[in-house]
């Protein structure tokens, strides 16, 4: 992919990476070199993406930048337009790891263990060893990072039992067990400091162990060491823990699809699917594309990719998503959606980028680490200097204490306590159908405190069905419906469809027209036959010559039963109306009760009119406003938003606006493209109790942040105390900082356990 100005936007996979401070290292090392641009490190997604201009640097430049730091790296697929590469992938298919074509089985716990087992517990940090992709899909004892901690262990086990066998010996042997175990982390901590990063974790401990061997501590430097190793494997096998759920993603489309060809059945790569082709889903297999179906009755499990627990009965003319499980008999799909458009590619690509759209607080938090780890390191000398040259105190004894604060000042933990909570809220919410665009939408939807909803397909199903027909004058019903399904034809409005449903239904064929043009927020106007009709509002009709006074008071009559009700005329010339009705969804009523129950305010923003509107608000509780455009909506959510946090729900184009201006804009799932791109957040299942869900979530994925950020200060804040005064010694100091690491990381897990739906 080629950017301006002859520069290249390039795609690599980074293994190892396992907290924050791994991608800012990658981030500063690689944004130094000339040439290069827009660096962005996804650490869960393990991507590293920048702009490069390849006459300054190459990209294998970029490549040995990044393994100096000891980290794995291999280019993504050349083309997102055919395949999605997941955490670790790049990496894996360098070495000719591919994946076995799994038939899909109804059962997704079986699914999930036929999928590869991949340990991707490498540390991201220099010093670190990282993961071999020829250690992929073995038990963490089975990696080389495994054999290394063992490896470390029986070293200084021997030294203890060479020391007590020849004492006289003394401290050589935990000497060289510490010397052996460092000698890896000097070296990468020598690589960092060569790119200009001083400050590492892998400096530190190199100082803090070659100190301690200075001042007579060999033995708890040959222990920091192993613990040192040991943390690694935990924080390791925490943040795999973390990526999982994204890379479940991934086997949810089966490699293969049987595509029908001039009569005959083939099978071939999903991700070569293109639109318009038509392909063969069989009972028990998952359904390789987003599609129609063309043939065939069956329940569809969408519960891989919507949550929704109960199969579906799809037929003909219903869509179906990729990742779905055809459960009872075979299909015929046509493919609406390429692979690089399908719902899964969505979801990854929306995970993808989420870690481009971080939170505030997590920007905060980069921006202090930054500082942090400079004033530690200034500190521990302080601590070191000022109490022997200032008061005679021993050297001795505060180098120790000053080395015991270095090994406590990494940040690791508490740069990783944003991102893990953010990804596991990410994947807890895919797997339910609630998509969020990253950590700044789950804050804002967490301070959200009033709701605007759309109307027509949001709160209702966006499917109105024709109730009554009124033609005035010599007009006969068929005429009328004749003339309005001309001006509607081609339109995908749901109204318009519920004309032409009853014009079909009726047996009545559209009268043939041209030039169709919307009145936005009014109506349609065509050219049926050889005169303008006209299909809008009574209002605008009225205005216009098309209703008269007796007109008038039917469409109100209809509206205040909570109908819908369009003046059909032709230039000054009233033909008819048609009321309409479009019942609120089954579950609309619970999820403003759900709402008001959490203290957020519900409002409905409708271009329909107010009768209609009050109608519907009427019964589910609710506040409205109506007749309103496009800007009327812009302007509501600006003056809405002055009073805090507002969250949009739409489904049409006339909503985007809208859900653009809103602290967070969501979209039904059954809505527009244009909303979809538009929106920040999207929900898959169409029920309006996940928008009480997706607040429920994003407030425990902020109250899962604030107990991370919690514990990673008050131990470093405990543990620097304890050390400056001498009450804990260099491996507490080391087992404080992996042990908070850790700490964070499996607080943030507990999110893919969290069930949003559920009420507190």
């Amino acid at each position: 992919m080629t950017a301006s100005n002859g520069e290249t936007a390039c795609d690599w996979t980074v293994s190892g990476m396992d907290c924050g401070s791994c991608a800012t290292k990658i981030k500063d090392a690689v944004a130094r070199l000339p040439g290069v641009s827009s660096v962005e490190v996804g650490m869960m997604t393990e991507r590293l993406r920048l702009t490069l201009d390849e006459a300054q640097t190459g990209r294998d430049k970029i490549e040995k930048t990044v393994r100096a730091l000891g980290y794995e790296i291999a280019p993504r697929a050349a083309s997102v337009k055919k395949e999605f590469v997941l955490p670790g992938e790049g990496a894996a298919k360098e070495h000719g790891e591919h994946a076995d074509h799994d038939h899909a089985s109804r059962d997704r716990a079986t699914q999930a263990e036929a999928s590869p087992k991949r340990d991707d517990s490498g540390h991201g940090s220099p010093g670190h060893v990282h993961d071999d992709p020829a250690d992929r899909g073995k038990r963490w004892y089975q990696t080389s990072k495994g054999k290394l901690v063992m490896f470390t262990a029986v070293l200084l086990g021997a030294a203890w039992i060479i020391e007590y066998l020849a004492p006289e010996i003394g401290k050589w042997p935990f000497v060289a067990a510490c010397v052996i175990g460092v000698a890896p982390v000097a070296k990468r901590a020598f690589a960092a400091l060569r790119m200009g990063q001083p400050f590492t974790i892998e400096s530190l401990m190199t100082v803090a162990a070659i100190g301690a061997l200075f001042i007579d501590a060999a033995a708890e430097a040959a222990i920091v060491v192993f613990l040192f190793a040991v943390g690694e494997v935990l924080e390791g096998v925490a943040a795999g823990k973390a990526r999982e759920g994204i890379r479940a993603l991934a086997n949810l489309v089966p490699k293969t699809a049987l595509l029908e060809v001039n009569g005959t059945t083939k099978e071939v790569a999903a991700a070569s699917l293109s639109v318009g082709q038509m392909i063969l889903v069989r009972p028990g297999d998952r359904i390789p594309a987003d599609g129609e179906i063309s043939e065939g009755t069956s329940g569809v499990d969408e519960s891989p990719v919507t949550g929704e627990s109960v199969p579906k009965t799809r037929g003909p003319g219903d869509s179906v998503f990729a990742g779905s499980i055809n459960t009872e008999a075979a299909l015929r799909v046509k493919v609406t959606k390429g692979p690089e458009d399908n719902t899964i590619a969505r979801i990854i690509r929306l995970v993808e980028e989420a870690e481009e759209a971080r939170a505030p607080t997590e920007r905060f938090i980069d921006r202090f680490s930054r500082w942090y780890m400079p004033a530690i390191v200034a500190v521990a000398a302080l601590v070191v200097l000022v109490p022997p040259l200032a008061f005679g105190q021993p050297w001795d004894t505060w180098v120790y204490r000053g080395l015991a604060l270095l090994l406590i000042g990494c940040p690791c933990a508490l740069v990783i306590s944003v991102p893990a909570s953010i990804a596991s809220a990410m994947s807890t919410g895919a797997k339910r159908g609630l998509l969020m665009k990253g950590g700044a939408v789950i804050e804002a939807a967490a301070k959200v405190n009033r709701i605007a909803f759309d109307k027509t397909g949001t709160l209702t199903h966006g499917r109105p069905k024709v109730t009554d027909v009124v033609v005035f004058g010599t007009t006969t019903e068929a005429e009328l419906l004749a003339v309005a399904a001309g001006v509607e034809t081609g339109s995908s409005h749901p109204l318009a469809i519920a004309i032409l449903n009853k014009a079909k239904d009726a047996g009545v064929a559209a009268l043939p027209s041209r030039d169709a043009k919307a009145l936005m927020g009014k109506g349609v106007i065509a050219t049926v036959g050889e005169a303008s009709a006209w299909v809008a509002s009574p209002r605008y009709a009225m205005e216009n010559g098309g209703l008269d006074g007796l007109g008038l008071r039917q469409a109100t009559v209809f509206e205040e039963d909570g109908k819908t009700a369009v003046a059909v005329f032709r230039e000054k010339t009233p033909l008819g109306l048609i009321a309409m009705r479009d019942e609120p969804r089954t579950d609309a009523k619970e999820a403003v009760r759900q709402l008001t129950a959490m203290g957020v305010t519900s409002v409905i923003l409708t271009g329909d009119n107010p009768r209609t509107a009050a109608a519907i608000a009427g019964g589910l509780g609710m506040e409205f406003q109506a007749d309103m455009m496009p800007e009327d909506k812009l302007k509501a959510i600006k003056t809405m938003s002055e009073r805090g946090g507002v969250m949009m729900i739409g489904d049409g184009i006339n909503d985007a606006p809208a859900l653009k201006q809103a602290s967070v804009g969501v979209a039904m799932g059954s809505g527009t493209d244009v909303a979809l791109e538009t929106a920040d957040a999207a929900i898959l299942r169409d029920r309006v109790t996940d928008i009480p869900a997706t607040i429920r979530l994003s407030r425990a994925a902020m109250a899962n942040i604030r107990q991370n950020v919690t514990i990673a200060l008050g131990l470093k804040a405990v543990f620097l105390m304890t050390s400056v005064l001498g009450l804990t010694g260099l491996w507490i100091a080391i087992l404080a900082d992996t042990g908070a690491t850790v700490l964070v990381t499996l607080n943030a897990l507990r999110l893919l356990r969290f069930n949003p739906e559920r009420e507190a």
